[in-house]
């Protein structure tokens, strides 16, 4: 491994959070096409069999992480157990969050049929969901989005990476 892939491997690896390439170039001192080949490097370096870690594309950013098939042996020493889990009024008001935003609270209430307040709270606290702007219309309501730590949680580049619904799933987030 030449020096430059071995200094961005080493930024990766102590960062905790997923860097793109222009704060990889800024941190590492090293040019854009450079920092690209050398994540290039370790991607294939990841991708062997005999390694225990990988390289995850979250958000626009990169970063280093224990193989996804190692951390139900790693999570009990790593990971808290709980951490993670929601109720299901939590992910059912996040996936509708996640499906049809920019969405106000008045419009995610439409779709699910019940108050969404005490999950949005839930879901914003928990750092996945923030507002991200008011809507043009009487009152200017909060519409709410995902944030890139929801990216990070459930291991997705950006929000076209969530599942395809199919026709009838698609039909129960259309706002009305």
């Amino acid at each position: 491994m030449d020096t430059e892939t071995a200094l961005i491997e080493a930024i990766l690896f102590l960062e905790s959070e997923p860097r793109d390439f222009a704060a990889l170039s800024r941190i590492s001192g090293l040019a854009r096409d450079a920092v690209s080949a050398a994540v290039d490097a370790l991607e294939v370096k990841y991708a062997r069999s005999d390694s225990g870690l990988e390289l995850s594309r979250i958000g626009g950013g990169v970063m280093v992480s224990a193989r996804r098939e190692y951390w139900d042996n790693l999570r009990e020493h790593y990971g808290r157990r709980n951490e993670n889990r929601f109720s299901r009024a939590a992910l059912e008001t996040l996936s509708i969050i996640a499906y049809s935003q920019p969405i106000t609270r008045a419009e995610i209430e439409g779709i699910r049929g019940a108050s969404p307040d005490a999950m949005i709270r839930f879901l914003v606290e928990k750092g996945l969901v923030r507002e991200v702007g008011k809507k043009d219309s009487p009152g200017k309501p909060s519409q709410f989005g995902t944030t890139r730590d929801f990216l990070k949680v459930f291991g997705l580049e950006s929000i076209d990476d969530l599942p395809k619904l199919n026709e009838e799933e698609a039909e129960r987030f259309e706002l009305s």
